[in-house]
């Protein structure tokens, strides 16, 4: 024992021109003023050391300190007994040194500072927050082009808008319980990676079940980002700097919105940038919106490429060597940035919780690869679903399950509305477009020659003979009870235009796209369909488009005074007062959409809404993070979100089905969601005081 208090490493000094002495490897952070056990622990003695500071075998050596003596005895005993103590005993322990370890990490992080760091950090995991919020909105932007470009049918497009949801649900889930087992770098890139792959993919498929499968992978790999990110970037942080950088780093979500509104609005309408192989494969603008968006995804895979893992998750699983690099790292970066780079990192040993996880190790002669493989993945799973349960025991239990409430009737009220707006808008340019039909009644027409486009016309009892439909299009005209006799069609376009109890005789319709199901109810009498249009097409550039994609702009814009003030005030007045305020002005804001009758009306209310309940989905995530443990942190992140991308298909299902119908099931609805959410909310406990365990 002698010999060996002589042997302790110098190599970390407190240089601050006072004090010199080394750090104690006994796991707790030093801060250098420890001068009473520093003084008792040194020997005046210098027997028994050469020149050159070389210990002689059998000569007095000083005494040992107490303490050391019973820390080495600790650490002793342990090693022989662990294999035969209860497992209750040993997690006890493990907690024990995590509440020790929490407060040291929390020292330790003020110590690196928060700079250069830090907002490098910041903007990577930014790119990567952005990319999901990107993801939200391709599908709604896409649609009205795509069900032109492979002819889907209604049910087809509401299948289309609501598998990226399950895809995200899934991969919150599973991704973010792997994140806590396999480190937060690695399973990001994993994210990112599937979702830039197959995002990248879907933009040059051509059919639509492909087309399905590649957003639904889609949507798994960014549903996994967003736990992670969140558990990533607070590892980073202090306690003071948590809630509000974090909240800082929500606006990305913002910037994804409207980068995907812009490019959407810049580059779909123009239908000719593209390119044609044959007739079959065809690369029309919307693909390129869709390949545009999948660029913040890859910039973020490419980007954290040079990002090191975080050093909290390394020491959870024993890892103090990589850990203790990793914050030097840290610390240096931001002292250079400071202009201090003689600052030197003064810590030199870090509590590393006991580990009680068996891991089973398979020896590379143990069976054959495939074998093996299935072993590890077997055992991961297993343990991210014991953490799965452990988020459910009596200590995390009530937490989780308000934690759940809140974020469900957020999502549902949420998403819920953000596609009701647009629709209801579509609905009402809808009922203003119909108001202005032109109706023809008992026209006569004989060898005239149609080469213009006929638009939003009704037309009753007519007669025409002889006539030539020729290059022509069709938008929202119907025909009724009308004779077609010895007329011709040929290279006709139609959109929403229909035959209804018509007669047609002697005509011949070549390469149109009229085709069987356009005529109701009619009689067809020696008439000749040849060469008719293969596939669908996009007829016309529809005018509400362009609204809808200003809709989205001005609504993702609109959120952002609500990031700026949560983000400002979210260490002053705390998180569960932003949540429970957050959604109950929210709620306020539904009751007046009673009032919304008009498009500009609907626009307002959206931006309001919006930018009320921002806050509360920035404190939603900021909680999330504080109240779970390390270990179980990106889990319990993931099964809330995961809750979350539930919540929002049922809100895109059930207020999408009143649409038209009326307005009151909705704004009950989504009011009464946000009520109960935000009250509910109020019972949580609050964490901006506490360290991050």
């Amino acid at each position: 024992g002698g010999r060996e208090a002589n042997q302790v490493s110098d190599d970390y000094r407190y240089q601050d021109g006072s004090y010199e002495g080394y750090a104690p490897n006994d796991g707790y952070y030093r801060s250098g003023d420890e001068h009473a056990h520093e003084e008792d622990a040194q020997s005046d003695v210098t027997e028994g050391h050469d020149e050159d500071d070389e210990v002689y075998e059998g000569e007095y050596q000083g005494i040992p300190h107490p303490d050391d003596i019973k820390e080495k005895q600790k650490q002793r005993a342990p090693a022989v007994a662990d294999e035969y103590r209860d497992r209750a005993d040993l997690m006890a322990e493990r907690m024990e040194d995590e509440e020790q370890l929490a407060h040291q990490y929390e020292n330790i992080i003020e110590e690196c500072g928060h700079g250069r760091f830090q907002w490098t950090l910041f903007f990577v995991l930014g790119l990567a927050l952005m990319a999901d919020g990107v993801e939200v909105f391709v599908v709604g932007f896409v649609l009205p082009s795509a069900e032109k470009d492979m002819c889907l049918s209604s049910s087809n497009k509401g299948m289309l808008g609501l598998i990226v949801y399950l895809g995200m649900m899934v991969g919150a889930v599973t991704l973010g319980g792997l994140a806590d087992k396999l480190g937060r770098k690695k399973c990001l890139i994993i994210s990112l990676s599937i979702n830039s792959a197959f995002a990248f993919l879907s933009s040059f498929v051509q059919g639509y079940g492909f087309f399905l499968f590649c957003r639904l992978i889609s949507g798994l790999g960014i549903g996994g980002s967003l736990p992670i990110v969140f558990a990533y970037f607070s590892e980073f942080l202090s306690r003071e700097k948590r809630g509000e950088h974090l909240s800082w780093l929500c606006m990305f979500w913002m910037i994804g919105g409207i980068y995907a509104s812009a490019m959407a609005w810049s580059i779909i309408p123009h239908y000719g940038w593209g390119f044609s192989m044959g007739t079959k494969y065809h690369f029309h603008s919307w693909r390129v919106f869709v390949l545009v968006c999948s660029l913040p995804c890859i910039a973020s895979l490419v980007a954290l490429k040079f990002m090191p893992e975080s050093p909290r998750f390394l020491l959870e699983i024993g890892k103090h060597d990589e850990a203790w690099m990793i914050l030097k790292q840290v610390h240096d970066t931001n002292m250079r940035a400071k202009g201090e780079p003689e600052r030197v990192f003064t810590v030199s040993y870090i509590k590393t919780p006991k580990q009680v996880d068996e891991f089973i190790e398979i020896q590379s002669s143990t069976g054959t690869w495939y074998q093996r493989w299935l072993v590890r993945i077997t055992t991961t799973f297993k343990q991210v679903w014991d953490n799965v349960l452990y988020c459910l025991t009596a200590q995390y239990r009530m937490n989780t399950l308000m934690l759940a409430v809140v974020w469900f009737t957020m999502a549902l009220s949420y998403y819920g509305l953000i596609v009701w707006f647009p629709d209801m808008i579509r609905y009402l340019q809808e009922e203003a477009y119909e108001s202005r039909v032109k109706i023809f009644d008992e026209e006569e027409v004989s060898h005239f020659t149609f080469n213009f486009t006929l638009e939003n016309q009704i037309h009753r009892n007519g007669e025409y003979r002889n006539d030539k439909f020729i290059g022509m299009k069709f938008k929202q005209v119907k025909f009724e009870d009308s004779l077609f006799e010895e007329c011709y069609f040929e290279d006709v376009t139609s959109s929403e235009t229909f035959f209804e109890n018509c007669t047609i005789i002697s005509t011949v319709f070549y390469n149109t796209d009229l085709y069987e199901h356009k005529f109701i109810n009619c009689r067809l009498i020696n008439s000749t369909f040849l060469k008719e249009k293969e596939g669908c097409h996009l007829d016309f550039e529809e005018d509400n488009d362009f609204l809808i994609y200003l809709v989205s702009f001005l609504g993702s814009l609109s959120v952002l005074p609500g990031n700026i003030i949560s983000a400002l005030l979210m260490d002053k007045i705390g998180r569960i007062k932003m949540i429970g305020g957050s959604m109950l002005i929210s709620a306020v804001c539904c009751f007046f959409l009673f009032f919304g009758n008009s498009e500009s009306a609907m626009i307002g209310w959206q931006c309001l809404f919006c930018g009320a309940s921002i806050a509360a989905w920035n404190a939603l995530d900021v909680i999330t993070v504080e109240l779970y443990p390390t270990d179980k942190r990106a889990t319990a992140f993931g099964i809330l979100n995961g809750l979350c991308k539930f919540g929002a298909i049922l809100g895109n299902s059930i207020f999408a089905s009143f649409v038209g119908i009326t307005k009151v099931v909705p704004i009950l609805l989504a009011s009464s969601a946000l009520v109960g959410g935000g009250l509910l909310a109020l019972r949580l406990p609050e964490t901006r005081e506490q360290v991050l365990m």
